[in-house]
């Protein structure tokens, strides 16, 4: 067995084949930490694991483990130990997995769910992908309103078992319809006889089935919830979300966005499991795109062609120039990308960024522009490196870093505004794509200010 970080005496009854050692030693341990443990074996030690497993917790273990993990043990399964994992499965984790099967193997499952897990499993997967009915769990606690509080402790006892969670119950009318959620706190502390009306205050958040998945995390973070009942377009009491799927969600969403921001396609599998061509393909979009736009700095540069042989000392500072920019367009789409995703602003708020970021950018240029100014100052107290005409160019170099850096502001500030007007994701205004933009621009800023100050002397 290759290296690994496994505890010393599970590696050691592993090596003498001690199985029921083993299923003794797991008896104690959660669920999560088996689900640990497997990802450090072989798949073929992983399914003689996995068959030493209560099937309760052989089933939550399960939904423990990574997607990829699940398919493979999928496979070394017989079928009817495959049929009692499905069956006992949670039905959005179970949801989950079937998204990522291919079409004919999720028929093949389908097909050995029981009749009223299949019910439920047709009915998640109807809803588009991407959806929160995809998400959404039915196994949760619904009571009605004319219910004493003793008969709703008794229905939790009964019913609550399978329950997704208890720190909240749900009140529906005759025809199914939502009326209120209520905290189980409440209930237990009501006295037995009282009706649950009475305890109702009829406010309540819930999610539409068909509303997509990113909306939620906005609406558990609002509310701080730990789960949030959906309902259909009538506002029938369907299912009800939890934030351990939500969190999922989340951390999907984020690393979509971080791959954007970085300049690439996002990755739909984890970065070890990508295959290399499938890896080379989202990067080299992108960087192809980039590498064109990046190619008209180079007509930016031939168009001042004049200017650089008069002046060949304007060349040393062109890659201070356009980092400068660039570095400050990227800074300023970073901040307004992750504002936007965090919705601490709107599209509304556009006009309050732009002033914001006008002044950010003048103080950000201006600290650069003197950094700038002295560098050159230092450097010819020392070298004589730029000549009798030193202090135009360290001018010439402090006002176009002011300007390059302003724009670059402003630019990658206003570029994601742009993007979710216009109904992309704002996150595709990556930062590479922000300094490319930049980099031309500041090129013909630099330029524009060394002809307008230098005319005369060196120009």
């Amino acid at each position: 067995m290759p290296e690994t970080t496994l505890p010393p005496e599970i590696h050691a009854i592993l090596q003498a084949r001690d199985f029921a050692n083993l299923r003794d030693t797991l008896r104690n341990w959660a669920p999560s930490g088996i689900a640990d443990l497997m990802g450090e074996l072989p798949i073929e030690e992983r399914a003689i694991v996995f068959r030493l497993l209560p099937r309760k917790v052989a089933s939550e273990v399960f939904e423990y483990l990574p997607l990829e993990d699940q398919e493979q043990l999928l496979k070394a399964m017989a079928k009817e130990e495959l049929a009692a994992i499905l069956n006992d499965m949670a039905p959005d984790d179970r949801t989950a997995l079937f998204d990522e099967l291919p079409a004919k193997v999720t028929q093949q499952m389908l097909a050995l769910l029981s009749p009223a897990e299949r019910t439920i499993a047709v009915s998640l997967l109807g809803y588009p992908e991407g959806s929160i009915g995809r998400l959404m769990t039915p196994d949760y606690v619904r009571v009605r309103p004319e219910w004493p509080v003793e008969l709703v402790i008794e229905h939790i006892r009964i019913h609550g078992r399978d329950s997704e969670t208890l720190s909240l119950i749900y009140v529906i009318d005759d025809n199914g319809v939502l009326i209120d959620d209520l905290r189980i706190r409440r209930v237990l502390l009501a006295p037995p006889k009282t009706k649950i009306k009475e305890l109702l205050d009829y406010r309540f958040v819930a999610l539409k089935a068909t509303d997509d998945q990113e909306m939620a995390i906005e609406v558990f973070r609002n509310e701080d919830r730990y789960a949030l009942p959906v309902t259909d377009s009538a506002g029938v009491l369907i299912g009800i979300l939890t934030i351990d799927d939500v969190l999922d969600v989340a951390q999907e969403e984020a690393t979509e966005d971080i791959h954007k921001i970085g300049g690439m396609e996002a990755l739909d599998e984890p970065y070890m499991e990508t295959p290399l061509a499938r890896m080379v393909k989202k990067r080299a979009t992108w960087l192809s795109a980039l590498f064109l736009g990046e190619m008209l700095t180079a007509t930016a540069m031939g168009y001042f062609e004049q200017e650089i042989q008069r002046a060949v000392v304007l060349a040393l500072f062109v890659p201070l120039i356009i980092s400068s920019g660039g570095n400050s367009g990227s800074q300023a789409s970073t901040l307004v990308i992750r504002a936007l995703a965090l919705g601490e602003i709107t599209l509304r708020d556009w006009w309050r960024v732009i002033r914001r970021e006008f002044y950010s950018g003048l103080a950000l240029g201006t600290i650069l522009g003197s950094i700038g100014f002295l560098r050159i100052t230092v450097w010819e107290t020392f070298t004589n490196l730029y000549g009798e005409h030193w202090f135009l160019i360290a001018l010439t170099v402090g006002l176009a870093l002011i300007g390059v850096v302003l724009w670059g502001t402003l630019a990658g500030s206003m570029l994601p505004f742009v993007m979710r007007r216009l109904g992309f994701d704002p996150a595709a205004s990556s930062a590479p794509f922000v300094a490319t933009l930049v980099d031309v621009s500041g090129l013909v800023i630099y330029f524009t200010f060394a002809a307008m100050i230098l005319r005369g002397t060196l120009l």
